[in-house]
């Protein structure tokens, strides 16, 4: 059996693979930069359902968000090989490949992430080739739902959120004074899951001008800041998966067209793909 994950920093998707079946299920995100070993392990034990934590799994592969290096890739792989001993091969590698296995396969192009945060690369069949640094929520992630659910928080602490929507967002949120919001930022655990929360507001209120200027604001950005830097990047075509980029597609479309790119798929979870990937002859 093959145990497939594909862990964004909020929500990790799961496919148990059997001759049978396929066993689909999910548990939180685990971003490394924000978790140990330990902490893990503790939160799989919770989440994976029994049956899959005593099923003869054979080999794992692990494709997660802010695996950029073999000390973070270890983090999630001492957690894999304590809830799982049975499995004789454990394999982590960045989200940003799972992406560009799902959404192009063995052919090459561009591939994006925009989820709780934002990746994006250049693939060329077998392997990821660039990439332009999305250097996380508190420098970059332009495009993500940290980045939109910022764009929110701001504006609704300096007053320019319209009143409407101000009353909504304080109703909503019971955020409390300034020093709190700023310590819940600075002091506390998860800080870009916390920013991630407040896009889901956008979508709500999408309706709204002010909500869709946000949304095309933060894929502005995107563009700008990653995804023009990419060398000829106009003769691909805009590839991406994730929830941000799912739930605000139509958005997304339009501000691939208004850099001079050409939209191919959109999925909101690569993780169907990935089995099929994984099923197909001569896998890696």
């Amino acid at each position: 059996m093959l145990l497939l994950a594909d862990g964004g920093s909020t929500t990790c998707s799961w496919c148990l693979l059997n001759a049978a079946n396929s066993v689909y299920f999910s548990t939180e995100g685990y971003n490394p930069y924000f978790w140990d070993t330990p902490a893990v392990a503790a939160s799989l034990a919770r989440g994976v359902p029994a049956a899959v934590r005593q099923a003869p799994i054979s080999a794992i592969y692990y494709y997660g968000s802010g695996v950029l290096s073999p000390a973070k890739a270890e983090v999630v792989a001492g957690a894999l090989r304590q809830v799982f001993p049975q499995a004789r091969q454990v394999h982590v590698a960045e989200d940003l490949l799972a992406a560009a296995r799902a959404l192009l396969g063995h052919q090459p192009g561009f591939a994006a992430i925009l989820g709780t945060g934002t990746n994006s690369c250049l693939y060329d069949g077998q392997r990821i080739t660039q990439v332009v640094e999305s250097l996380g929520y508190s420098l970059g992630d332009e495009g993500s739902g940290t980045s939109i659910g910022r764009i929110l928080l701001r504006d609704y602490l300096r007053g320019r959120l319209p009143e409407n929507l101000a009353d909504e967002f304080k109703e909503t949120y019971q955020l409390g004074e300034v020093s709190e919001v700023l310590d819940r930022l600075y002091n506390q655990t998860l800080p870009n899951r916390f920013l991630a929360g407040f896009a889901r507001f956008a979508g709500q209120h999408y309706a709204e001008p002010y909500c869709q200027a946000v949304v095309g604001e933060a894929f502005d950005a995107f563009f700008a800041q990653i995804v023009t830097q990419y060398p000829d990047y106009q003769n691909y075509t805009f590839n991406c998966v994730g929830s941000i980029g799912y739930h605000f597609r139509e958005a997304l479309a339009a501000a691939a067209a208004r850099h001079g790119m050409a939209v191919g798929q959109i999925l909101e979870t690569p993780i169907e793909a990935l089995v099929r990937h994984h099923l197909a002859p001569n896998p890696e």
